[in-house]
């Protein structure tokens, strides 16, 4: 007989609506609102958005401060960094030209300001561009040194026998070389069902699995959970699980050399995913060296 656990931090509230705790990405699903912004939030943003779109803001930025003080130089006049050549477009790329150079403090020497209001501007921006590129350099820093978990989950789960009863499945491998050290991992199943109110509560159950913890992981780990009597998934058929508005939330903590401590990283199934009577296909082999072969690619496949 299945035991219910106290709410692991998700809530109890639930409707017929509701999405999936937990995104694909291993992001919660939840939209804020009134929420007051600080720097702090813009440092995490910047700190955890993709390479791609980290390197379009550095660029938006640099952009966007060049050719403002570009406007200030062109409109209080050009010849006092570089002599006018009739053309206003002109005159600001001379300008934004300038402005690239003093605030990176490169300083070629082809232009240079005259006059002290000048003096004063070009001096400000040198200070804003060594101020901004502290701050480049802190994210930068930031980025590669924080602790992340590079776990690659299966994006199928599948139902298929084991033991003599059926058994939910799904695996996991390292994304890079590293071997992870001393993996565990923990499952939770989110259940969303009618009370006696007819409204919709999350139930949740502590998942047996076969085993939670390993001493080191080089290759894949395929986690098993076995609906015996034990299972909350027991008193349900296949057809009736297909059904089920559930979610298994895991949370998988493992020692990371790269950093020197231990990293977490969460994921989660959705019940109805599930791939029944497949099997998943062996994901490493050996060559005729005797080296082990460890095929990314084929974490997710799976056959019949």
């Amino acid at each position: 007989m299945a035991k219910k656990i106290k709410d692991p931090g998700i809530g109890k509230h639930s409707n017929k609506y509701a999405r999936r705790f937990i995104n694909a990405d291993g992001s919660f699903n939840i939209k804020h609102v009134n929420k007051v912004n600080s720097l702090s939030e813009s440092y995490n943003y910047l700190i955890n958005i993709t390479w791609g779109k980290f390197f379009l803001w550095v660029l938006l930025g640099y952009t966007l401060v060049n050719s403002l003080f570009a406007l200030v130089y062109t409109f209080l006049g050009i010849s006092n960094i570089a002599q006018p050549t009739g053309d206003i477009f002109k005159d600001f790329l001379n300008a934004f030209f300038f402005s690239a150079q003093t605030v990176t403090t490169v300083g070629y020497g082809a232009m240079a300001p005259k006059g002290l209001l000048f003096g004063v501007i070009s001096s400000f921006e040198a200070l804003i561009g060594l101020l901004s590129f502290s701050f480049i350099t802190g994210l930068l820093y930031g980025r590669f040194s924080k602790p992340r978990a590079n776990i690659k989950f299966s994006s199928s789960i599948i139902l298929k026998k084991h033991k003599e009863v059926d058994a939910i499945m799904f695996r996991l491998m390292s994304k890079s070389d590293n071997v992870m050290i001393r993996p565990n991992i923990e499952a939770t199943l989110a259940l969303s069902l009618k009370d006696k109110h007819n409204e919709f509560t999350n139930n949740f159950y502590k998942l047996k699995l076969e085993r939670d913890a390993i001493t080191y992981l080089p290759t894949t780990w395929t986690i098993v959970h076995g609906i015996d009597e034990s299972s909350p998934l027991k008193e349900f058929s296949r057809e009736e699980l297909k059904q089920l508005h559930g979610e298994i939330l895991l949370l998988v903590s493992y020692y990371d050399e790269s950093f020197a401590q231990e990293v977490h990283q969460v994921h989660s199934y959705i019940l109805k995913n599930i791939k029944y009577d497949q099997r998943f296909v062996p994901a490493f082999y050996y060559d005729d060296d005797g080296y082990t072969i460890l095929d990314h690619d084929k974490l997710d496949q799976t056959t019949k």
